[in-house]
């Protein structure tokens, strides 16, 4: 790696929060300009840099810093020079010069042993020992721990915010148990904190490596959508990563839950081992949902059949007896769940429910997981719908972590939550949701159950469903209007194991074939960038048109697709300011999506009515990058057309690019035209579940490219991984048991 030495002329820009900065060195005869995170760097110093040369199109070649290693100077001109740069507060040239002249090449010894010793300096007194003291201190211990921890592989930026996270104790509180970093620090995992601890000498069956390694095999097996990992998959896994016996691992893990850190149960015959949080939140949900489902909820006095038929002549329409079904439902029970697919009326009856309820003075609050769903069911209904984060009120705790200011002390105040797109919610959001339902607060949930699980822990539609605990309605006629989009017929034939109907005249799907995967990323790279533009010029081929595909890498993945398709849409031009992180380019215009949940993100509103400001972005979240701002080193991307959020350096990890975009991540949205690539792949992942998933995303337009053979084996398919979720488990266990029996009455309901 090519590495530079020289001394810092001129700070060009410093961002004190995250460390970045520009700056010019002298390296030998020449001046460079270096760019990268480097905390604390003062004019003056000597630094050693490790990095890559880059070449950027506005200010030409510069020197990208990866590591930094300041170089003391030794000789007495040579520390006179480095104090008189100001690089310690407190100390100037001529203060500079009475330090040398008195204690000459002992200077910096003195500084780092004996800084008491400065008041024997005619000028220096105790305020002023104390500026000097706190500076010095201060670079010191960023200068230490860079050095200490950047052999080990960890970026400047992860050094930042370790020091922030334990400040001067962070080599201790490393060298002590390097594992606490990928349990307190974002972006450093297990393996980067073992190849610490290994260096450090730290034994292979130290309790503190097994039970960090535990917990890091049972987080990475519940980030696949699990809640809990059975034990012996623990141990097996446990054994191959951590090269440990099986006793050593069962001991540990009997320690852990001993300490609390963990929980064993049975779950249907089969020791299975927890987290603590997805524990709690499974036993949190399984009590709210019976409480929902078994509690008297006073009868209201409304004619149901009547606003029934009211509706049905104010809107020229006729329910089908399902419907109804789940209208009364919603009015007769706690808790109901309606399901169904495209062209079921689900909104309808949404728009039927709300009614009844306020034409009887009660107050409905309307919610779905994510931002682009939720605006949906605003302009389905005509009435304000938010996020379930939003709905909840995500804000600071007293502790400055992220946390819902509606709970069970401060629940919604309303009489109805109604929740879309359900199938979305996994067991943390479901628990966060539920905690903030009052007593008599009925909960209408909505959701197609054979579309994708959420994209976090938990089964939780289904698991409810299959409960049978809760009143559950499931809608299965298709309505006239929807019999007329091929999308909708061709997603009930998918969902029945039938092969769509193909390329019908003047309809709304279609199919292109070819075998070989080269041809069909150029047919959807033409598709998105001229073809379809052309067919229909309200289309905008950036905003209306997206690519779905099964997978992240190969030819057809994510990855590919979206490199080409920026070369494409997006190109390099001088006028666009443009930033590499790792092996990503990101240029103004570019369409991008928020890849993790970030509770502590900032926005402002670009327009528009609402707040001006709040806190959350949120894993799935499609938007546009509006600027590059390269003199305070952040990007700024504005979602849903409405909410601005700058992202420093330490944040773009969490984004990516978004021309092309997994069907687990579409879970939510809606695109007028959809294009999916259709090859042959990994049996687990390419099922029907995931091609109903992915076309039921389309509301104009949908097109497949590829392998016949291919659609025809996903249709075929119901093999997937299986998700290890307790929800439906515990509610069936307690409606089952003798004694829940013999004290309540209770019917199985669906």
């Amino acid at each position: 790696m090519p590495e530079i030495q020289g001394t810092v002329e001129a700070i060009l820009f410093q961002n004190e929060e995250n460390g970045y900065v520009v700056a010019y060195i002298k390296d030998k005869s020449d001046k460079v300009t270096i760019v990268g995170t480097i905390p604390y760097i003062n004019e003056g110093q000597s630094l050693k840099l490790t990095g890559q040369w880059v070449v950027h199109p506005q200010f030409g070649e510069q020197f990208k810093v990866e590591s930094c290693e300041e170089l003391l100077p030794t000789s007495i001109v040579g520390i006179e020079k480095y104090l008189a740069s100001g690089v310690i507060s407190g100390i100037g040239p001529v203060t500079a010069k009475k330090i040398i002249e008195k204690f000459g090449e002992q200077t910096l010894e003195i500084l780092d042993n004996d800084i008491e010793r400065l008041r024997e300096i005619e000028g220096i007194g105790e305020k002023k020992i104390e500026i000097i003291f706190e500076s010095y201190s201060r670079q010191r211990e960023v200068k230490n721990i860079m050095v200490f921890l950047q052999t080990y592989g960890v970026t400047p930026n992860q050094c930042v915010k370790i020091y922030k996270r334990f400040g001067a104790t962070s080599i201790n509180v490393v060298k002590e148990n390097p594992y606490v970093l990928s349990e307190e620090i974002a972006g450093i995992g297990f393996k980067t904190a073992d190849k610490i601890a290994r260096s450090l000498g730290i034994e292979i069956n130290s309790p503190f490596r097994i039970q960090s390694g535990v917990n890091f095999i049972i987080n990475e097996f519940c980030a696949l959508g699990n809640t809990y990992m059975p034990l012996d998959k623990l141990l097996k896994e446990g054994k191959s990563i951590l090269g440990v016996s099986e006793e050593d691992i069962n001991k540990n893990i009997y320690d852990g839950t001993v300490d609390g850190r963990i929980k064993v149960e049975i779950i249907d015959g089969e020791q299975c081992v927890f987290t603590i949080p997805y524990y709690y939140c499974e036993l949190s949900v399984t009590k709210k949902i019976l409480t929902l489902a078994l509690t008297n909820y006073e009868n209201l006095n409304i004619n149901v059949e009547q606003e029934i038929c009211d509706f049905e002549k104010d809107k020229n329409i006729k329910f089908a007896p399902s419907q109804i079904e789940a209208i009364k439902g919603a009015v007769e029970n706690g808790i109901e769940v309606i399901t169904g697919g495209p062209g079921t009326g689900k909104t309808t009856i949404i728009n039927c429910i709300i009614d009844i309820f306020e034409n009887a003075g009660m107050r409905v609050f309307m919610a779905a997981p994510t931002g682009r769903a939720a605006k949906r069911m605003t302009e389905a209904t005509g009435r304000e719908s938010k996020t379930i984060h939003r709905l909840l009120e995500l804000g600071y705790a007293e502790d400055d972590s992220m946390d819902f200011v509606k709970d069970e002390g401060s629940p919604l105040e309303c009489d109805v939550v109604i929740i879309d797109e359900a199938s979305m919610i996994d067991i943390m959001l479901m628990n966060s949701l539920l905690k903030a339902v009052g007593l008599g607060t009925r909960v209408i949930i909505v959701g197609d159950v054979d579309q994708l699980p959420s994209v976090g822990p938990g089964n939780v539609l289904r698991d409810i469903i299959e409960s049978k605990c809760i009143k559950v309605v499931r809608l299965k006629d298709i309505f006239r209007q929807a019999q007329e989009s091929m999308i909708v017929v061709n997603a009930h034939k998918i969902n029945n194991g039938e092969m769509p109907l193909l390329n019908e005249k003047n309809k709304d799907f279609y199919f292109i074939n070819n075998d070989d995967n080269n041809q069909i990323m150029k047919t959807v790279i033409d598709l998105v960038n001229k073809r379809l533009p052309k067919f229909n010029k309200e289309w905008n081929k950036l905003r209306h048109i997206q690519v779905l595909t099964p997978m992240r890498k190969g030819t057809l993945g994510v990855l590919n697709l979206n490199k080409e398709l920026q070369a494409i849409l997006n190109p390099k031009a001088n006028f666009k300011n443009e930033k590499q992180f790792r092996e990503l380019i990101f240029r103004t215009g570019d369409k991008v999506m928020q890849i993790k949940n970030n509770y502590s993100l900032k926005w402002t509103r670009v327009a528009g009515d609402g707040d001006n400001e709040g806190i959350g972005v949120f894993n799935g979240d499609v938007g546009y990058i509006d600027e590059i701002d390269e003199e305070n080193d952040t990007i700024s991307v504005v979602f849903d057309e409405e909410r601005k959020v700058v992202y420093e350096n330490m944040y773009l990890d969490e984004l990516d690019l978004a021309y092309a975009i997994t069907i687990h991540k579409s879970q939510g949205s809606e695109f007028p035209v959809v294009i999916m690539p259709a090859f042959m792949g990994p049996p687990l992942l390419m099922n029907k579940n995931l091609l109903y998933t992915g076309i039921t995303r389309a509301k104009q337009l949908v097109v497949l490219v590829g392998s016949i053979k291919a659609v025809h084996f996903m249709i075929k398919n119901n093999r997937s991984f299986e998700r290890y979720s307790g929800l439906k488990w515990r509610i069936k266990s307690i409606i089952d048991s003798d004694i829940f029996k013999e004290d309540t009455s209770v019917k199985e309901v669906n």
